[in-house]
């Protein structure tokens, strides 16, 4: 179902249960991948990038089994055995920047290939590691990269505005070899949240990291991954989708959230509140109902994914919304700011876009019409939930996107209410 045609003005309510945290999932399969033993990850979707995780492990000798939502994990510990030099990691930025450095600890030539535009996301920080350390690398402004270790204890520097990913793979390598290291963090450090994250996983299996204020993180050498089961939680960059869609048109439940969550998306709640909006969280349950919101000051740094719903809810919202340190989103699965703000405006929003954020002034209602969905799976179900508001129907290009992270997206969206059909485009 590659396009779709949505009926306008639906009215979703109902319980849904949230996807599995995207982000903790690629976490606990590599760390779970790393150790010395059988490790059990449950509550796991096998969305596109998620496999594309479970792959890359596998090709470096872990044995991993799926079924029923439940990954079997036979660790490789510190005991490589690779199976193909070509590591696909399609187009997953976090199994990309992941993978490199834990790569470069089988001493192995290892090329990593993408499609899509993650052949040209940022690797600049990797690169200046490589030189500092005389490993071999070619590259030539995109994907392919053939690189070769070792890697070496010592002292990384990296920037903290680019994309904390590149933090995470190397905290995830640095542990395993035979020295102490460190990473100093240059700029101010951006999605926090994610950095939390790693070092929360890291310590359940069993991984030392010293966290100096995020400016530094020190790293003892020679520890091994201690084998631990592990489930993983509802995902806060998925519920904000049902949120808002609450919110502008319904009355849903979100069920399998964790109260006390370290994701950095769980300041979707805060923003809601900045917005004057409301909703109950017991147990593990978010309720939300239709309400009118207000306009507010959304700083993006610390929650890149969830700024296209977001904006959504800005478009209907009383007065001038900004979105503000935002410019990373330019180099996500497609340009978001454009993305989101080209498709809400085709729908009639008021959307202005500035270098780094957005002005979204609310307006009573969308319109309706025909949209594109970038190939990027965050703006197929943010258009996806901007139909709500709107008072003909939208027809969405691109749906297949959503493959990338939340399948069974539309199913949900149908059992709340939602009407759609699919849609084939004319010649």
């Amino acid at each position: 179902m590659n396009h779709v045609q949505i009926k306008g003005g639906s009215f979703l309510k109902g319980r849904v249960k949230i996807p599995p945290s995207k982000s903790l999932s690629h976490r606990s399969i590599i760390a779970a991948a790393l150790s010395e033993g059988k490790c059990t990850v449950k509550n796991i979707m096998m969305s596109k990038d998620i496999q594309v995780t479970t792959n890359c492990m596998k090709n470096l000798g872990a044995k991993l089994t799926y079924q029923d939502h439940v990954m079997k994990i036979d660790g490789l510990g510190n005991h490589f055995n690779l199976i193909d030099s070509v590591m696909d990691c399609h187009e997953s930025g976090s199994t990309l920047r992941f993978m490199i450095p834990i790569g470069l600890l089988t001493h192995e030539e290892l090329t990593f290939i993408g499609t899509g535009q993650l052949v040209f996301r940022p690797l600049r920080p990797y690169f200046d590691i490589f030189d500092a350390q005389n490993i071999s690398y070619t590259y030539n402004q995109q994907l392919p990269l053939t690189v070769k270790g070792p890697l070496q204890p010592g002292r990384f520097q990296l920037p903290g505005d680019i994309s904390s990913q590149f933090i995470t793979g190397l905290l995830y390598a640095l542990p395993l070899l035979d020295g102490p290291s460190e990473i100093q963090i240059t700029t101010s450090l951006e999605s926090k949240g994610y950095i939390d994250l790693t070092l929360d996983v890291l310590e359940k299996y069993g991984i030392q990291v010293i966290n100096e204020d995020y400016k530094k993180f020190i790293i003892p050498g020679s520890q091994s991954y201690q084998a631990v089961d592990y489930k993983v939680e509802g995902d806060f960059s998925q519920v904000a989708f049902w949120l808002v869609a609450g919110l502008i048109n319904g009355d849903i439940i979100c069920s399998d959230m964790n109260k006390n969550s370290r994701q950095g998306d769980r300041e979707v709640l805060e923003i809601i509140e900045k917005m004057s909006g409301h909703y109950t969280f017991e147990a593990d349950e978010i309720h939300v109902k239709k309400q009118s919101l207000k306009c507010t000051v959304i700083d993006g740094s610390q929650c890149p994914d969830i700024i296209p719903v977001l904006t959504v809810l800005a478009a209907v919202s009383e007065g001038e919304t900004r979105i503000v340190n935002a410019e990373r989103l330019r180099i996500k699965e497609c340009d978001r700011l454009k993305a989101i703000s080209t498709e809400l405006n085709k729908l009639g929003a008021d959307i202005e876009e500035l270098e780094d954020g957005l002005i979204i002034r609310g307006v009573r209602a969308l319109k309706g019409g025909r949209v594109k969905g970038w190939n990027d799976h965050r703006i197929v179900m943010s258009l996806a939930v901007a139909a709500l508001v709107c008072q003909e129907d939208v027809y969405i290009e691109g749906c297949d996107a959503i493959t990338k992270s939340y399948p069974h997206f539309f199913e949900d969206y149908k059992t709340l209410g939602g009407i759609f059909n699919e849609w084939h485009l004319e010649a």
